[in-house]
């Protein structure tokens, strides 16, 4: 895990003297807390998160987020409370972004089949008349997901992935899929 500070040498002094340092502007303070807390709020990200790689980006967003506000700590509990509030906060707060990303996503696919397009007139190219929307609304809900995602809106295998919750070697696949069921209903 990255430290976002630059490292200096640790030097011991009460834990509430940092707190009272940092909430300063203190920068070496503030690592000394860092390197006192990092493993306890690593932890708690990787049991709620469940995965390492995002429990390492979420253990950075506490400790942005906890400089951001160390000056609002008052000391009315432990400054350990305090920062374990930050990272639950953090932790669900990402939980609740995720899951708009995801619904929205599905608001979306959803709206391409409900679209009624008996009133459109395909879009004619000379001898070959294709309406691409009907051909990808009649893909299979997996592979029109990714096939949206990747070669409409521009997303990357890897960001789909986490969107979705399955490997990246999976939406290669589904857009594998994909595309050759469009090719098969755009020339016949």
């Amino acid at each position: 895990m990255a430290v976002p500070l630059q490292y200096e040498p640790v030097h011991e002094s009460a834990p509430q003297d940092d707190v009272a340092l940092a909430s300063r502007g203190d920068r070496r303070a503030f690592e000394r807390l860092y390197r006192a807390h990092a493993s306890r709020v690593f932890s708690l990200c990787v049991r709620m998160a469940g995965d390492r790689t995002l429990a390492e980006e979420l253990t950075q967003d506490v400790f942005v987020r906890a400089w951001e506000k160390l000056a609002l700590f008052r000391g009315e509990s432990a400054f350990t409370t305090w920062l374990h509030r930050i990272a639950v906060n953090v932790v669900l707060n990402n939980r609740q972004s995720e899951r708009r990303r995801r619904d929205r996503l599905d608001e979306s696919v959803e709206d391409m089949d409900t679209l009624d397009h008996s009133h459109e007139r395909p879009m004619e190219v000379p001898g070959l008349s294709i309406d691409l929307e009907r051909a990808i609304a009649t893909l299979p809900p997996g592979a029109r997901k990714v096939f949206v995602l990747h070669d409409v809106q521009g997303y990357t295998h890897e960001e789909i992935g986490e969107m979705l919750g399955v490997t990246s070697g999976g939406c290669k696949a589904q857009l594998h899929r994909a595309r050759k069921l469009l090719r098969e209903v755009l020339t016949a």
